[in-house]
Order: C-alpha cells, then structure tokens, then sequence
C-alpha cells in the first residue's frame, strides 16, 4: 500500500495538477481576503482574523477536490490498469486507501502555504500577535477534516465511471448536497426531520469547529463519513468482479 501511495503522490506531484491546486487554492483564498473590498476584506474589516479564509475555503474546496479526485479511479477504469492493480498481492482496501491518502496529503500541502495568511495576520494585529492561536489551530483542523471528507467522496465518484469529467460533475454534486443540501433540506422541513438533514450536513459540523471548538461527536460525525464512503467505494470495485 505504501508504494502505491507513493506513487499517487509523486503522479500529483511530478505533474502541473499538484502545483496548480495548491496556487489555485492560496490565490483564491488571497483574493477574497486582501483584494474582493467588502466585509470578508481583512483591510476594510479592520479586524485580525482568518475568518474569511475558514469561510469560503469550503466553497473552494467543493471545485478543487473533486478536480483532484476525478481521475483516481476513473482513469485506472478507463485505461484497464485497475485490472492489472487488482491482479497484484494488495487489497481492494489498500488500493483505495493508499489513492485516498495521497489525495489527503496534497490537500493538507494545499493548506501549509495558507500559514502566510496567518503569520500576516498576526503581525497585522494591534497589539501584534492579538489573535486566538488556540482557536485557529482548531479552525485548520476543522477544514484539514472537511477536506479529507470531501476526498473520501471524490474517490468514490470517481470509482463509479471511466469518465473523468463525469467523475468530478458527481464529486461536486455528493460533496454540495453533503455540505450545502442537507442544511437546506432542514430549512425547509419540520420536526423530527430538520434535526436529522441538520445533524447529516457537514456544514452544521464545521462551523463548530471553524470557531476553534473540538467536539467529539463532530470527530465521530467525520471519521463516519469518511468510512461510509471508502466502504461504498470498495463495495464499487468489489461489483465489478462479479
């Protein structure tokens, strides 16, 4: 597995598509926080805070994922080679886990460059420094979690078809509809049913954890997701030897 998942690694990065990520990623998060005037601006806002980088970098991350994912799987379909993958002395599991992982890695490298945001924000803080570490750590964590659910969905579109681009359209439908469509289907429907979608939608997990507070069952509420769809994942691959 550990070979494999070198070798995904080193496939993002011997090639333009790891590099772009993570310029597309810090470039558009720069723009919302220093260029784009408005309320999210950190200069027009007049308050030393990442809250617009852990607010919009979910919407972000919507796009980019499934733009990593989308040839995963779908490409070892298209060309055969995931015949000659299942063939050698590894399981489906490690196969899955080993693209999952590389995958994650590029999206924590996506985040490390992000760290310039923070640096300037407390060197702009008056006084210097005047802002919560503690509570941005949690923050980071919060949004390194929401990615790696957001991967564990992109693989698992990604195994269901031999068409990258229709690999990445169903990446980005799953990850809105996790994200976005739950919390509005709970807007829209009484109880018992709006405590369920909101309890389903990883946006009502994150905010908690975009203010810096770890919670357990949000961890459980993650690490769950990330589960269900490496098992639905395996159980696609599993299909196709019947």
């Amino acid at each position: 597995m550990y070979a494999l998942y070198l070798k995904e690694l080193r496939s993002f990065l011997n090639s333009l598509i790891g590099y772009l990520t993570i310029l597309f990623f810090i470039v558009s998060i720069g723009i919302w926080m220093w260029i784009f005037p408005g309320p999210g601006n950190v200069l027009d806002m007049g308050e030393a805070s990442l809250r617009v980088l852990f607010s919009n970098a979910p919407i972000v991350f919507l796009f980019l994922i499934p733009a990593i994912t989308m040839r995963s799987l779908a490409e070892e379909n298209r060309t055969g080679t995931i015949e000659l993958l299942l063939t050698q002395p590894i399981t489906d599991t490690a196969i899955i886990l080993a693209k999952y992982f590389a995958s994650v890695t590029l999206v924590f490298l996506a985040l490390l460059p992000t760290l310039i945001y923070y640096y300037s924000i407390v060197e702009l803080g008056d006084p210097r420094g005047n802002i919560d570490h503690a509570g941005t750590l949690g923050a980071y964590f919060g949004l390194f979690l929401l990615g790696a659910v957001f991967v564990s969905i992109g693989i698992f579109a990604s195994a269901l078809t031999k068409n990258q681009v229709i690999s990445f359209l169903i990446a980005i439908l799953l990850c809105f509809t996790v994200y976005i469509g739950f919390q509005f289907m709970a807007t829209t429907l009484n109880a018992p049913f709006d405590y369920l979608f909101i309890n389903l939608s990883i946006q009502e997990h994150y905010m908690g954890m975009q203010k810096g507070v770890i919670d357990s069952r949000d961890l459980i509420y993650y690490l769950s997701v990330i589960t269900l769809f490496i098992l639905l994942t395996k159980m696609v691959m599993q299909s196709r030897k019947w």
